[in-house]
């Protein structure tokens, strides 16, 4: 029974030193007060009072900077956030580093975040501001990249949540941003419009051209006929005017069925000859043309 006795309290101090210690973690063992070693993952035992094991979380995090009233160089209050993703570093000074040199480091890195927003937004219009998150990214990065490293932080990224105007100005805002957008719908509804009027204006043009040149294609040919009726005229008729009036004579008898007797050798015949193409009648016995 006295073993009984024993044994229970050494098995209740045994169990009352055992750690795990998750892979998410790192742990720091301090002997009396005083760093002893780093604890990996797994299973670890302390020595009950006199040790003591204390997890720090070597994961990203994410802390947000709270939303803040900041005035800008053209003296408007916008409502600024931020969010800040850091780790504390796995090696061993690392994490005594975000332990032993800084006292909280996530409230550290809030209260830094804010401070640095402040410096950057105040040098900036509200403007600019919002059209250079980028570069307000990149400056709270790097300042604050080099205010932590000595604590044992890595600061991955920051992101700009939100640079919001005051309300009025941001509905005086909004009334300009819808004002431009009607102008651009009614400059591209005109243009359509003329681009419609300038294609019918073309049609058209094609048409009166089209039809011009049908009418000075028609006059021309009027005109070749007229020419090539003249040539035949000063070819045919010129001196011969007495000639050109017997063909008159003769093409009303001939509408009258009456019959008419040429003498074989007469100009009258030779010129009808050559206009259709046929050789003069011969005079055969009594004189009458065949």
């Amino acid at each position: 029974m006295d073993y009984i006795y024993i044994a229970f309290p050494i098995i209740i101090i045994f169990l009352s030193g055992i750690r795990i210690v998750r892979p998410t973690h790192k742990g720091l063992i301090e002997r009396f007060g005083k760093y002893s070693k780093i604890a990996e993952p797994g299973f670890h035992w302390i020595i009950p009072i006199v040790e003591r094991l204390y997890l720090v979380n070597v994961t990203e995090q994410m802390v947000d900077a709270e939303p803040q009233e900041i005035i800008t160089n053209d003296n408007l209050n916008a409502s600024v956030d931020a969010q800040v993703y850091f780790r504390v570093k796995s090696d061993e000074a690392s994490v005594k580093g975000s332990t032993y040199d800084v006292n909280n480091y996530t409230w550290q890195i809030v209260n830094l975040a804010r401070t640095t927003l402040r410096n950057i937004i105040g040098t900036l219009t509200l403007k600019s501001a919002n059209s250079e998150r980028g570069k307000i990214n990149k400056e709270l990065h790097e300042t604050l990249h080099k205010e932590t490293k000595n604590w044992g932080i890595e600061i991955i990224r920051t992101e700009l949540k939100q640079i919001d105007p005051p309300k009025d100005v941001q509905e005086t805002m909004n009334k300009v941003v819808k004002a431009e957008n009607e102008k651009i719908a009614a400059i591209d509804s005109a243009t359509a419009a003329e681009t419609v009027a300038d294609g019918i204006k073309r049609a058209r043009i094609k048409e009166a051209e089209g039809s011009k040149q049908a009418k000075i294609l028609q006059a021309e040919g009027e005109a070749e006929a007229i020419k090539l009726v003249n040539e035949a005229a000063e070819k045919y008729f010129i001196g011969n005017a007495q000639i050109l009036r017997k063909l008159e004579a003769m093409e009303n008898a001939l509408e009258k069925n009456t019959k008419i007797i040429v003498p074989t050798g007469a100009d009258l015949v030779n010129v009808i000859g050559e206009m259709g193409g046929i050789l003069p009648v011969r005079k055969k016995g009594n004189g009458v043309l065949k």
